[in-house]
């Protein structure tokens, strides 16, 4: 299949694709999100296809207005209206009941549907002069690190789907926030751009989802199942701070490993490889995806980082860390 290159002032050659049941990837704040119809079968197995997803995994619909998102819910709380007047458009995915509008194949067969308004000219006007919900899940082969640039999809994804919109690098890097509306009070299934604390100011206290670390839970989000987010060496996770990190990359190097590090400043380690996520947990979001992948492009054999405080916007860091690493985590020798 061509894969057509698509400039964000060719909207319409896009929206003649979506129309006919074709997939493309399209730009958004958070990651490129590989779009279709929501309410085309056949469009929606042609993105599990491209990816290699597995069907149990559902998909977000991106809408272009509250009232186009009210198109595909059963009903709409009072706090999930709040959600929407707060932060959309923006990196907010909101769970509401299905009416069954979009196709069963996005709900992964559930009675909820994700929603969500993304804060990008493009992408909105995808949606708004193609009139479609977009079914866009991230524009990357399965399990892959999710894409912050057209290249990056185009590496995954040339010649699977008909189209790449390049609208430049994405800005916020992880994916959005998602809550579940549909329980009281509402619990967030997957953290990203919007963080815990903002959402507590708007509606109150907030769950987590308890299974967010559970490989073996049926997953109500994307995100939830299976490894994620994950480069081709293994990662792990280190806790014990930058000396356990460096003695841990030491005696992995002494053992004839090529080392790659992941790093929260801006200090060189003793890896072969030592890629830095910046000294911000908002800078590291936005570098994560192209770090990740950069190491793809080494010969490292395996990478490690330590492990940070989940809170706030590293929350979404962590998790996607936790993801890639398959939950591994090495200990420090104090704990073990």
């Amino acid at each position: 299949m061509e894969t057509k290159w698509i400039k964000p002032t060719e909207v319409k050659i896009g929206v003649d694709l979506l129309k006919a049941g074709e997939v493309i990837a399209m730009p958004t704040e958070t990651v490129y999100g590989l779009a279709g119809d929501a309410t085309n079968d056949v469009a929606i197995r042609k993105i599990f296809e491209a990816k290699g997803r597995p069907a149990d995994n559902p998909l977000i619909v991106h809408v272009a207005s509250i009232e186009q998102a009210e198109h595909f819910a059963q009903a709409t709380p009072p706090v999930a209206k709040r959600l929407m007047e707060a932060f959309w458009p923006g990196a907010l995915t909101i769970i509401l009941p299905s009416n069954g509008r979009a196709s069963s194949l996005v709900t992964a067969g559930l009675d909820s549907i994700g929603l969500r308004m993304p804060d990008h000219d493009a992408a909105l006007d995808l949606i708004r002069l193609s009139g479609l919900g977009l079914a866009a899940p991230s524009a990357n082969r399965s399990g892959r690190p999710s894409p912050t640039s057209a290249k990056h999809v185009a590496d995954d994804l040339s010649g699977r789907i008909a189209g790449i919109m390049d609208g430049g690098p994405t800005g916020i890097g992880v994916e959005s926030t998602v809550i579940d509306c549909t329980t009281e009070p509402a619990t967030i299934l997957r953290p990203g751009g919007v963080t815990k604390e903002a959402i507590e100011v708007v509606i109150g206290p907030v769950n987590l989802d308890a299974n967010l670390n559970d490989e073996t839970a049926a997953p109500r989000s994307p995100g939830m199942k299976y490894t994620h987010y994950a480069p081709s060496a293994p990662l792990y996770l280190v806790d014990g701070g930058r000396e356990e990190l460096v003695r841990i990359i030491t005696e992995r190097k002494d053992a004839g490993k090529q080392v790659g590090a992941l790093v929260f400043d801006e200090e060189p380690t003793p890896a072969d490889v030592t890629l830095s996520l910046g000294r911000s947990m908002e800078t590291a979001a936005q570098r994560l995806y192209e770090a990740l992948r950069t190491f793809d492009e080494t010969d490292v054999e395996e990478i490690y980082v330590n492990r940070i405080e989940p809170t706030g916007v590293a929350l979404a860091v962590y998790n996607r860390l936790y993801k890639a690493a398959g939950g591994k985590v090495i200990r420090s020798q104090e704990e073990a």
